[in-house]
């Protein structure tokens, strides 16, 4: 069947060039490959990392917080939860302060993992920003978070 009129394959390329949705998907799954290849020797995953990371606060933080934190809806969040809870390296309580919510608690083994994980993750990070010397990172992170 033809394209139609206007419809041709440098409409794709121009799609593909112009994408913002698409460079950034890209970006994000070829980011989360180096940092999942580099923490695979502490049986951490890039999102779980990130995830920990995000309960190392001086007070448990809400499901819900830690969601709006990481972009994620609650459902997946909660399946992102499990496998680690299993582990020890978190656990969930309910909040008594609004028994409808529930607090995430890092455990002493979660710290502990994390702590042997910063420097594996700061080591990925610091060949990323030479790898990219030629652009301004605060400038791209600024432009990333403002579009969440």
């Amino acid at each position: 069947m033809p394209a139609p009129d206007g419809f041709t394959f440098d409409t794709t390329l121009m799609v593909r060039d112009r994408c913002l949705c698409l460079a950034a998907q890209r970006a994000a799954r070829a980011l989360a490959r180096r940092f999942d290849d580099a923490l695979r020797p502490v049986g951490l995953t890039s999102g779980q990392f990130s995830l920990l990371m995000s309960l190392n606060r001086p007070a448990p933080p809400t499901l819900g917080s830690v969601a709006t934190l990481l972009a994620m809806d609650r459902t997946t969040l909660t399946a992102n939860l499990k496998p680690l809870e299993r582990r020890g390296l978190l656990s969930v309580s309910q909040n008594a302060e609004d028994r409808r919510s529930r607090l995430l608690h890092l455990t002493e083994a979660g710290r502990s993992l994390l702590e042997q994980a910063l420097p594996i993750w700061l080591a990925t990070h610091d060949k990323i920003d030479r790898q990219l010397a030629a652009f301004d990172g605060k400038e791209l992170r600024g432009a990333l978070n403002a579009l969440t």
